[in-house]
């Protein structure tokens, strides 16, 4: 396996517990996988080993993108340095990753959190499907009619899922963030992209990953 598959950040976490548990990190649409470095760095520091997935978001289909991350998942799942393999995504990085676990699902695979998901599609992506639909393929994929792309996947089964919705999201209801298989679900009073850059968020992000819950945190799990 090529050493850079799983690139660690500058330093080394303490040795832990968690030193042989790895989180892959992925961003939404039009970001870039820097904005994932606060996050990623906390929870570095936790422990955790961290690698962060980019991708071009503009117009490669979402199906494309979960080919690609599947692919990453299998080798991840394959190199021994990795005993558990946890999932935090972003926005559409939610849809990826939900698209790649119907190709490959990995046998170490830990918990997934999801950051303001678009699960049942995005009613801004509804409302821009018209104008920009036929150059930003994502957008089509990613709206609320019952045909779309994200509105065809199975849902993810058999996994802890932790969702954090913000509440003042402009592009993802609350109730599009909820899955209809079992999840812990909690709601932070911010926009849609601060949940990458909160404490509070990354606080609960750690506290689900360690414990598969989100209720020794503050924010009101439900």
């Amino acid at each position: 396996m090529p050493a850079d598959i799983l690139p660690a950040t500058a330093d080394s976490p303490p040795q832990s517990a968690r030193s042989r548990e790895w989180v892959l990190l992925t961003h939404g649409f039009m970001a870039n996988r820097w904005l994932l470095t606060p996050l990623s760095g906390r929870l570095h520091r936790c422990g955790w080993q961290t690698r962060c997935w980019g991708y071009e978001s503009w117009r490669t289909s979402v199906a494309v993108l979960a080919d690609e991350f599947a692919g990453l998942l299998r080798s991840m799942d394959g190199d021994t340095r990795v005993d558990v393999l946890h999932l935090v995504t972003h926005s559409m990085g939610c849809i990826i990753a939900r698209a790649a676990l119907e190709q490959y699902r990995p046998a170490k695979l830990g918990r997934f959190v999801m950051l303001a998901p678009p699960n049942r599609g995005s009613f801004m992506a509804t409302r821009l499907a018209g104008l920009f639909g036929r150059v930003l393929k994502p957008v089509t994929e990613l709206t609320t009619h019952g045909g779309s792309l994200v509105n065809s996947l199975a849902e993810p089964a058999g996994v802890d899922i932790g969702v954090i919705a913000a509440g003042r999201d402009a592009l993802v209801s609350i109730d599009s963030t909820r899955l209809a298989v079992p999840h812990a679900h909690v709601t932070l009073p911010c926009l849609h992209s601060s949940l990458l850059f909160r404490r509070d968020a990354a606080v609960l992000v750690e506290t689900f990953l360690a414990s598969g819950s989100f209720e020794t945190s503050t924010g009101g799990a439900t």
